[in-house]
Formats: structure tokens, C-alpha cells, sequence
């Protein structure tokens, strides 16, 4: 029967906390491996395995001895305790000590009479919670934080790690040296990996080590040496260098190595140099601060003398210098203002096409200069900005080139005045200019000057569970300081337009229960009926900074704007009328399926186009654009959401003229989604040759032919460790793939895998097919987990791909 004892003994946090801490990527070395069960290691049950990566995870047994009222007294069981005279203390056979959170397990434990020193023998186990290190002989100065443990294996149970070491020594406080020590993240008995070092310095307080003669072993077989590398210890920032990535496509190798910059607590920078065949030697870099108010990045990229590329641009730019440069910054004022400031610049339209996107794509499409203050109010919401775009199109033509506000100021505001009675202000002065020569675009877009726009609204909403009616009157009054440069015209400088838009917004609500396959329900009938009326007014004069012609849909059943922006108000009187119905869950109120259907009737012709003459109706010849403005009702509109299953969901849009008897166009898709990560969806689009009227023939979006796609993505777990992952655009009008995706991603307990093939359209930003070309490449990343990776991260890129899957962390 073990004797025990309790009392007071000054054990610093040597014996435990502080050995541990610094073995989080230290560790361990050439002894026999211990069995899984004296590495804590508890297998998954059997529904649990079908679903974890690892085969089991690192679990610490309960406390053998139980928590003391003063966290400093040292609690002692043991089989035998010898009492020698000179005060030494030995104790014998299954020995614990445990002093708060840490529990230290020998065969014999000795301490002398100044109880400055322990020595622990045979079958060492030293827990506090988070770790476990187990070895033959270990000495302990409880004055001096100093430890040596020999031959010693241990465990982080959190990051899943074990490792060895012939030697593992406390030299000071926070300071520690393994000898001859290897670590894994593998499960016990499969050493997939691991990275051994003949020497290993750990710096706790600084949160880094050090590891001289290091190599990486795949398999036990050694596939990289390293002189020496620094690596961190906790999840503190340090100055080193970072994961590379690595990428072979058809353009050649592609070669990153960042380096990180640890400059303060609250700033610190990258710099990448980046080495690919087809263009030479790439050098980027971004600087991050973080302030009490502000915070921001700063950005850069800089080719000397490209080396021209491959694929459809190959030659563009060879000899160039391409850079870019970005900024951007955000800070707080007070409680209720904000600021940015934000600058980007780039060499040339196909910078990002070419360097800054995933796998060869990219969909930036243009970089902001913007200088904001705002205040957020009770009731006023004011905002004060000078803003300008550098377009990223190449070639890029004078009428493409974003206008600049320099500046625009808003001020808006609500007051609710009782009853269900509102009203509103917004308002709006910007400044437009941009540097084109005038004599080279159309006379609509080739003024610049001041817009002043003033919009009072006046609105009253009637509200029950049962309906609702909401008439609202809002007034558009628009005034112009113009300049058009060398541009002859006629048109005045001063210009201005006042209109009035009227609408009636209704609707009512029947619901009843139903009961359908077991399950009850509830559904509605809803429904509604909107009329607008926007006067006729001559716009001719006026210029074109911001509105285009929005594209018919459900929505613009219900909207008196037939254009964005502020230049143009389009002229309508029209009636909106339309159902839908939903069947909600009782339990849950979610939507299982929701159908509408609706249409519009005109009482009058829409003469106002984006060139805003009121005089005129487009030329009969002109077929399509005549039967638009004069046709006297919209197209037949149904849309469609069906929740089918728990799994299954599917959506569906349907543009019909019902004069013509012609669809204008049609999307559908449809969704799988399995609990356990399975995820397809197959989607299709059609739509009639010049459906969008505010796309115009040199944008890059517009299409002289009747469009329509299909789209099948898939991403299938094939088990925990295996994705499977497809996707496939195809272009039915012009028989062709816009792009082909195939790849697999391995995510194992203790690495991980991904290979990807696509290949795709690379679009030469112009409204022509003629000038496309396909690119296509391999890309391959391996991850070594706790260790870092090689190769290009590609889950961003799935995840925008193929709707709806989260791939497995590498």
C-alpha cells in the first residue's frame, strides 16, 4: 500500500510547464518509438473513424493525485519512501508527484535536503495538460530553471505532434536544447514525415527556434538537407522565410519564395521574389500597419524588361518594365466618421491577367484612387469623396475610361412624420472629368463638368399581415456645368432636367395550412400590383457619366427606373402585375418552394433611350430596337425556387414574349448538397442576341449572337481523406469549352495533397471571339502538416469554381 505526504516544497514551473512549452517543434530523437497507448493515443470509435482524418488523436488521462487548495503544495504517493538522515528523500515504485496542473510519474524519484534537485528514474511521464514527455532519467533544478531529460519522447496534444530526442535540456529560463531530435504530425507508428536535426535551440520568450543540420525524411529517406532554419514555436509573427509555391503550367515554371519581415508588434512586410520562365524575374512586396484608428497596406509589384510571356500574348510586352502599385487605408475619425484613402496603379491593362490571379485567371478589372470622409448620423448620412478607376482593359479605347469625381458629395436622410407617412433626401454634386480627346468618342460622352442631382421623396406605407399599399412621389432635378473641350456641339452648357416619378406599390397576402406527405405546411398566395409613371422629358443635351439601361428581369417589374445612374430618367406609364406563391414549413417557416409569375402592361411608347431624344422612336429598320420601345407589354416573367429535398434544390428564370411567342431568355440551375460534403450543380443560360441594352458592341460583354452555356461542377468525397473535385463551362453557340477543370486533393492525418489540370479561354478583352486562345496547366501543392507547404493554394479558386464546396484545409 503506497504511503502518502503533503506538503509545501518550492518546485518551479521547471518541472513541467515551462520543459513543455518550448517542445512544440523541437523534439525527439533515435530511441525505440514507444506504443501508442504510452503516448496518450486513443483510437476513434468506429462511427467517429468513417469521418476523421487521423486514426485517433492524443487524449491526457485523468489526474492520478487530486488538486491541492494552495496551488504551490507539492501532493506525493509512492510504493516506498526511504528517510535518510542528512534529509534526503527517496522515493520507490509506482511514484507521482503532482503540484497544480502538472503530474510527474517515475519509478524512483530522489530530492536531497535543500530540496534544490530532483532526479527521476525509469519509465518518466511528465503531463500538464497539454503535453506529455516521457524518458529514462531526468534532473530537475527547482533554483536555477534547469532540466535534462534523456532519451526522451513526447507528445503536444493539440497540434497532434510527437517526437524524440537522445537529449532534451533546460540551459535556462525560456531557453532550451534538443539534441539529436526528430518530430512528426503523423499517427503514432507511420512516419510519413519528419523533419530530424543533430540540434535544436528553442527560445520561448522570443516564440522561435533554431535547428542546425536539418533534413527532411519522406519514408525515413532523406529528400532535403538545410544547413540551418529558424521556424516558430507558437503563433507569434517572426522574420523568416515562408512557404514557396511552386507551379508548372504550358507557360513554364513558377517559382515564389516570400520572405517575412516581423518589424513590430503592429507592422510587418513581404517581400516575394518570384522567378517565371516566360517572363523573367518578378519582385513584389506588401507593407501591413495596424493603429490605434488607421490601418492599411501598402502594395508593389516590378518586372525589369519582360521577357514577352507565352500563350496569346506572347511578344505584347517583351522588353517592358510592368509594375504595379496599391495602397489602401482605412481609419476612424470619431465614433461617426471614417475615412480611406486608397491608390492603385498598374503598367498596363494585363498586369493581373498575367501575375495576379489563381491558375492563369484573374477578375480584376480595375484599380481605385479614392480619398473618402463619411458621417454616419441619426438621421444624416454624409459622405465627401474624390474617386477615379484606372481601367484594366487592353486595348483600351477613349470611351472606355472611367469617369473621375473629383469630387462627389452626398448628403441623405429619413424622417418617419406618423401614420405610416415618410419622407426622404438624397442628394448628390460630383465633379466629373477624364482625359480623352474629345473628337474620338460620341458627343453624349464627351463632356466633363459639374452634376448637382437633388431627389426629395415623399411616401406613405400601409402596412398589415394581411397586404399592403405604398404610393410614393419622388422628384429628380438635375443640374449641369459643362465643358466639351474641342468638341463642336451645340448643346448647351448649362443644362438641366426636372421630372417627377410616380409609383403605387401593392399587395396582398392569403395563406392557408396544408398538410402534404406527412409534413404540415403553410401557403401563400401573393398577389401584387404596381403602376408607374415617369413623364416624358427631353434629355438629349444632357451627357452620359453614369447610366446604362438595366436588362429586364423580375426585379425591374417593380422599379419606375428603367436606367442607373443620374443622367437618364427613362419614360414609362406601366402597370405591373403578378403572383406568387410560397409553402413555408410550420416548424421551421423555411421555404420549400416559391413560384412567381408576372408581366408588365404599357400604356404609352419608351422613347427615351441612352441618347435621350424625346422626339423620336428608333428607325423601323433598326427590327429589334423599334420593337422595344413600342411593344405594349413586357415579357411574361417566371421564376421558380424549389427546395426539393434536404439535398436537392433547383432555380429557374424564364423571360417569354408572348407576342413574338420567343423566349428572351432562360437560366436554371441545379444544386446537390450531402452532409457529408458531396456537392454538383448544373446550370444553364440562354438569352436572345441583345438582351442587355446597356451592354454596347465595344464592351467586352456584349454578344452578337444568341448566347447560351452550360455549366457542370462537381466536388465528390470520395472518404475523409479523398475530393474529387470537376468542372465544366461550355460555350454552345460557338462549340467550344470556355474551361475544363480536373483535380484531387489527398488530406491525410499528417500531409496533404492537391493536383489540378484546367485549361481554359483566356478572353482577349475585346467584344470579339476571334482573338481568344486557350491556356492550360498542372498545378500540384503539398503540404506537410505543421510544417509548411509547397506549391500554389488552390481552395480559393475551388471554392469561387464550384458553388458550394469547402475543400478540407491543407
Amino acid at each position: 500500500m503506497g504511503k502518502r505526504f503533503s506538503r509545501a516544497v518550492p518546485m518551479a514551473q521547471t518541472l513541467m510547464g515551462s520543459l513543455l512549452a518550448g517542445a512544440s517543434f523541437s523534439a525527439v530523437a533515435q530511441s525505440e518509438p514507444l506504443s501508442a497507448d504510452a503516448l496518450d493515443w486513443e483510437p476513434w470509435g468506429k462511427e467517429e473513424a468513417a469521418t476523421q482524418l487521423c486514426r485517433g488523436r492524443y487524449v491526457m488521462p485523468g489526474y492520478r493525485l487530486a488538486e491541492q487548495e494552495n496551488p504551490d503544495t507539492l501532493a506525493a504517493e509512492a510504493t516506498e519512501a526511504d528517510y535518510a538522515t542528512d534529509g534526503k528523500t527517496i522515493l520507490r515504485g509506482d511514484v507521482v508527484l503532482r503540484r497544480a496542473n502538472e503530474e510527474v510519474e517515475a519509478e524512483q524519484i530522489t530530492m536531497p535536503a535543500d530540496r534544490e534537485r530532483v532526479h527521476a528514474e525509469g519509465n518518466i511521464a511528465l503531463r500538464d495538460g497539454t503535453a506529455l514527455v516521457r524518458g529514462d532519467t531526468a534532473d530537475i533544478m527547482l533554483n536555477e530553471d534547469r532540466t535534462q531529460l534523456d532519451n526522451s519522447q513526447f507528445v503536444l496534444y493539440d497540434q497532434h505532434l510527437r517526437g524524440q530526442a537522445v537529449q532534451l535540456e533546460q540551459l535556462e529560463k525560456d531557453q532550451y536544447r534538443l539534441k539529436d531530435a526528430s518530430f512528426t504530425t503523423c499517427d503514432p507508428g507511420e512516419n510519413t514525415w519528419q523533419l530530424v536535426s543533430s540540434d535544436i535551440r528553442l527560445d520561448q520568450a522570443a516564440g522561435f527556434g533554431t535547428a542546425r543540420h536539418a533534413r527532411l525524411e519522406i519514408k525515413d529517406v532523406p529528400v532535403m538537407y538545410v544547413p540551418w532554419v529558424r521556424f516558430p514555436i507558437d503563433d507569434r509573427r517572426h522574420t523568416g522565410l515562408l512557404t514557396p509555391a511552386i507551379a508548372v503550367s504550358g507557360d513554364g515554371v513558377d517559382y515564389t519564395q516570400p520572405f517575412y519581415w516581423n518589424i513590430a508588434p503592429n507592422r510587418d512586410a513581404t517581400i516575394t521574389p518570384r522567378w517565371m520562365t516566360d517572363h523573367g524575374l518578378l519582385l513584389n512586396g506588401e507593407f501591413r500597419y495596424l493603429e490605434d484608428n488607421v490601418a492599411g497596406t501598402v502594395e508593389a509589384g516590378y518586372l525589369n524588361s519582360d521577357d514577352g510571356g507565352s500563350g496569346g500574348a506572347e511578344g505584347r510586352y517583351a522588353g517592358q518594365d510592368r509594375w504595379y502599385f496599391e495602397t489602401q487605408n482605412a481609419g476612424r475619425i470619431n465614433p461617426r466618421s471614417r475615412y480611406r484613402l486608397n491608390y492603385g496603379a498598374a503598367s498596363d491593362g494585363r498586369y493581373f491577367d498575367d501575375f495576379g490571379g489563381e491558375f492563369g485567371s484573374s477578375d480584376r478589372v480595375s484599380m481605385e484612387r479614392l480619398a473618402q470622409v463619411d458621417y454616419r448620423g441619426e438621421r444624416w448620412q454624409l459622405d465627401a469623396r474624390a474617386q477615379g478607376f484606372q481601367r484594366l482593359d487592353d486595348p483600351l479605347n477613349d470611351r472606355d475610361k472611367p469617369f473621375y469625381r473629383l469630387p462627389s458629395l452626398t448628403a441623405n436622410a429619413d424622417w418617419q412624420l406618423g401614420s405610416g407617412v415618410y419622407s426622404q433626401w438624397r442628394s448628390n454634386a460630383t465633379y466629373f472629368w477624364r482625359d480623352v480627346n474629345e473628337q474620338r468618342i460620341i458627343e453624349r460622352e464627351a463632356a466633363t463638368g459639374s452634376r448637382v442631382h437633388l431627389t426629395p421623396a415623399l411616401g406613405w406605407r400601409f402596412d398589415r399581415p394581411w397586404g399592403y399599399i405604398e404610393p410614393r412621389t419622388e422628384l429628380w432635378h438635375t443640374d449641369y456645368q459643362l465643358d466639351y473641350g474641342d468638341r463642336a456641339t451645340t448643346n448647351g452648357e448649362s443644362p438641366s432636367r426636372t421630372v417627377a416619378i410616380t409609383s403605387v406599390d401593392s399587395g396582398l397576402v392569403f395563406e392557408r395550412e396544408l398538410a402534404l406527405g406527412g409534413r404540415d405546411y403553410r401557403q401563400t398566395l401573393e398577389p401584387r400590383l404596381n403602376y408607374a409613371f415617369v413623364p416624358r422629358t427631353d434629355q438629349s443635351e444632357l451627357p452620359d457619366f453614369d447610366s446604362s439601361e438595366r436588362a429586364f428581369s423580375w426585379n425591374q417589374l417593380w422599379s419606375p427606373n428603367r436606367f442607373s445612374g443620374a443622367d437618364r430618367v427613362g419614360d414609362l406609364n406601366r402597370l405591373s402585375f403578378g403572383v406568387e406563391s410560397r409553402l413555408l414549413e410550420d416548424e421551421t417557416g423555411r421555404d420549400r418552394l416559391s413560384v412567381g409569375v408576372g408581366q408588365s402592361v404599357y400604356f404609352d411608347e419608351r422613347r427615351i433611350d441612352i441618347e435621350g431624344d424625346a422626339d423620336t422612336l428608333p428607325p423601323r429598320t433598326n427590327d429589334e430596337e423599334y420593337y422595344q420601345a413600342t411593344r405594349d407589354r413586357s415579357p411574361l416573367v417566371t421564376r421558380i425556387d424549389w427546395q426539393i429535398s434536404d439535398r436537392w434544390s433547383t432555380g429557374y428564370e424564364w423571360l417569354y414574349d408572348d407576342k413574338r411567342e420567343r423566349t428572351e431568355s432562360a437560366t436554371a440551375d441545379l444544386r446537390y448538397r450531402h452532409p457529408q460534403g458531396h456537392v454538383v450543380n448544373l446550370g444553364y443560360r440562354w438569352e436572345i442576341e441583345d438582351f442587355d441594352p446597356g451592354v454596347e458592341p465595344s464592351d467586352d460583354s456584349f454578344r452578337n449572337y444568341d448566347r447560351e452555356e452550360w455549366d457542370l461542377s462537381f466536388a465528390w468525397k470520395a472518404s475523409p481523406q479523398i475530393d474529387l473535385i470537376g468542372r465544366y463551362l461550355h460555350d454552345q453557340t460557338n462549340g467550344r469549352a470556355l474551361e475544363q477543370l480536373a483535380g484531387v486533393q489527398w488530406s491525410d492525418c499528417c500531409y496533404g495533397l492537391q493536383v489540378v489540370w484546367r485549361e481554359w479561354i483566356d478572353d482577349n478583352d475585346s467584344a470579339r471571339i476571334d482573338d481568344d486562345f486557350n491556356d492550360r496547366g498542372i498545378f500540384l501543392r503539398f503540404v506537410f502538416r505543421g510544417l509548411g507547404g509547397v506549391g500554389q493554394n488552390a481552395d480559393g479558386f475551388f471554392e469561387q469554381a464550384i458553388p458550394g464546396y469547402r475543400p478540407t484545409p491543407l
